[in-house]
């Protein structure tokens, strides 16, 4: 299951953020992995598309960066998935 993990520096938190960010590589939690990550330049904001098998780990990763960053975190299908549930209901 992939998760999209959007991230935002908490006020007056960007420097220590960077800084751990810059120390541990910023890695997917125990037991899942970084599909990609990205960052918009000059902002605080940025995405972090992690695969795991639930919710669980995300959880850990989460409780890691709860005092630098703020965290919304959204379970994503692709196209394929999200065009076959469509087709599903709607019979097209």
């Amino acid at each position: 299951m992939k998760f999209m993990v959007v991230w935002k520096t908490v006020p007056g938190k960007y420097k220590t953020a960077l800084e751990q960010f810059l120390k541990t590589g910023g890695p997917a939690p125990a037991k899942a992995k970084t599909v990609g990550r990205w960052h918009v330049p000059g902002s605080m904001l940025g995405w972090h598309l992690i695969e795991a098998s639930g919710p669980e780990a995300l959880a850990e990763h989460a409780a890691e960066w709860a005092d630098v960053l703020e965290l919304e975190i959204y379970p994503v299908i692709e196209d394929a998935a999200a065009g076959a549930a469509a087709k599903k209901v709607f019979g097209k």
